[in-house]
């Protein structure tokens, strides 16, 4: 499978986002009932699902964490992301947020260009043609960001073209502790969710269709406000701290 090419974006455009937790059997029902509306992502493997793995970046202060505690309007995160343990298609990514807008820009890279950021070398980042990495490179050397937690999961996405709306069904989220190797397909990692649970993202960009809408869950009941990496991050912080520390 070949993954397409992020090209760089001059200006961010943002997409609304919902994101719910769901129960596997809430999972299939609701890809049954969208069964005849939806289309399979391009890029799934014959499985229907692809791996995504991720390493978050964050501040000196932990800054992208606090944020999002602390529920401010306007934040923003920086992650590596690979795909199905290739290095083909290595994307630096930074997502904006903006309420429930979203807005996620790229840059690629190469495998050894990920090495040396992985290693703290982040000189390269400030010739880099991409203006993205020039940005970055400043992130890295004004606030000392650095790799904070890396984050495993298979994602089953369909796509719906009335109103751009994209459809996701992220399983078995998973986090590697205190581990940032990108390209380890063996990298040990521990599950996140209790019971299987199923992280759902919706994200469109004029609307959202009344036939979408009507399948849903009920958004006063099920809809999600944390993120997979506070997740990750309190299950990682919570493993790796002493005992003796509460």
């Amino acid at each position: 499978m070949k993954l397409r090419e992020p090209r760089e974006k001059k200006c961010a455009v943002f997409r609304y986002e919902l994101k719910y937790l769901i129960t596997r059997g809430d999972a299939e029902i609701l890809k049954k009932r969208l069964g005849g509306l939806l289309q399979k992502d391009a890029h799934a493997l014959p499985s229907g699902a692809y791996k995504i793995r991720s390493i978050y970046f964050d501040d000196y202060w932990h800054s992208s964490y606090q944020e999002k505690m602390a529920g401010t309007l306007l934040r923003k995160k920086y992650r590596l992301r690979i795909y199905n343990d290739r290095d083909d298609a290595i994307n630096l990514e930074r997502k904006l947020k903006y309420g429930s807008l979203i807005s996620k820009q790229s840059a690629l890279l190469n495998r050894t260009e990920v090495e040396m950021l992985l290693d703290g070398e982040y000189g390269f980042l400030l010739k880099h043609p991409q203006q993205l990495c020039r940005e970055f490179y400043c992130e890295c050397t004004s606030k000392l960001m650095r790799p904070r937690v890396t984050v495993d999961y298979e994602r089953e996405a369909y796509i719906f073209s009335p109103g751009d709306v994209r459809i996701t069904f992220d399983m078995n989220l998973r986090a590697a502790l205190l581990k940032f190797d990108l390209f380890d397909a063996k990298l040990p990692t521990l599950g996140v969710l209790d019971n299987g649970e199923i992280i759902l993202e919706v994200k469109y960009t004029e609307f959202m269709p009344n036939l979408i809408k009507k399948v849903l869950p009920q958004r006063t009941s099920q809809l999600l406000a944390v993120s997979k990496y506070i997740l990750v991050c309190d299950k990682v912080d919570q493993l790796s701290k002493p005992y003796w520390s509460d």
